[in-house]
């Protein structure tokens, strides 16, 4: 599907269109029912509802989905997810506030509910030559020591096959234990390269374990390249994450900080794909439970 917002504008630019498409994405074979999983199904077209004949619950396209109980015309959504999706560096609420003519509270929902759809799902784990390193993320602030202001820094974990995916994580530390879980939920066995800085606590995080012999270390006091030893893949993928931060959003919470890697992480693993990259998101929506205003705002929890 190649687009634009001017096509996008034109294909989906009324309800009905919009959900029609949702309809066709969310049950290629036709809809079933939600709660019983019947194929019998009739339509309410006053209501854009279906009835199950089966257990008689009545349902629409957007139930139990991203979409469920919006009050928001659905193709704002869509305008919504193509600016996310299509935005290199990400694109603010406000500038969606602004973009699509609605509160700031009704953009900044709007955006961190379509962010929970662009959560990856589980891939396994990365093969080939993958890199791992960690940066500080976080606001300048006045008024306080340099080591106030690096301690109230957040700390992201990235770790990068090259050529292929990127994968980042909010980390409360970077102990061996931290970095030892991460490595071993998402780089493969059977890597052919495993390469970090000089960091101790990845020494401590792969001794006694298959990545050992496959780790090298770069030392940035001595050369940031050695053949094919260097970390600058996942340092490229972190400096176009901090220009997202300080260009486009700005200001974000410790607590909405693993959102914002969701987005980038979805968008950058799919940055070969523009023509399927907006259809791509729309399936998210539709296969992503509900998130309220509530659950949303409720307490952050760190990898």
């Amino acid at each position: 599907m190649d687009t634009n917002l001017v096509a996008l504008t034109e294909e989906f630019g009324s309800e009905s269109k919009c959900r029609h498409f949702l309809e066709e994405i969310r049950w290629p074979k036709g809809p079933d029912c939600p709660r019983c999983h019947s194929g019998k199904i009739s339509r309410i077209v006053k209501r854009n509802q279906f009835d199950c004949d089966s257990c008689r619950y009545q349902f629409s396209v957007t139930s139990g989905t991203i979409f469920n109980d919006t009050h928001l015309p659905l193709w704002k959504w869509f305008l919504a997810a193509y600016l996310l999706c299509e935005s290199r560096k990400g694109m603010s609420a406000n500038q969606i506030c602004r973009t699509l003519d609605v509160s700031y509270k009704t953009a900044w929902f709007l955006c961190h509910r379509i962010r929970a759809a662009m959560k990856e799902a589980d891939n396994g784990k990365l093969p080939g030559i993958v890199e791992m390193d960690e940066t500080l993320v976080g606001g300048k602030k006045r008024g306080i020591t340099m080591a106030d202001a690096k301690a109230a820094k957040q700390i992201v974990v990235g770790i990068r096959q090259r050529g292929g995916d990127l994968r980042l994580f909010h980390a409360k530390d970077i102990t061996a234990k931290t970095l030892s879980g991460l490595i071993g939920g998402n780089v493969s066995e059977d890597v052919e390269l495993f390469v970090t800085d000089e960091f101790p606590s990845y020494s401590y995080a792969v001794k006694g374990r298959p990545w050992q012999r496959k780790h090298r270390q770069i030392r940035h006091k001595e050369a940031y390249v050695q053949g094919v030893v260097h970390t600058n893949t996942i340092e490229n993928a972190f400096s176009l994450l901090k220009r997202g931060i300080t260009g486009t959003w700005h200001k974000i919470s410790a607590k909405h900080l693993p959102a914002y890697l969701d987005e980038m992480t979805f968008r950058f693993n799919r940055r070969h794909q523009d023509s399927t990259l907006f259809l791509d998101t729309l399936q998210q929506l539709v296969s992503t439970s509900s998130l309220t205003f509530e659950k949303l705002t409720a307490q952050e929890s760190l990898a």
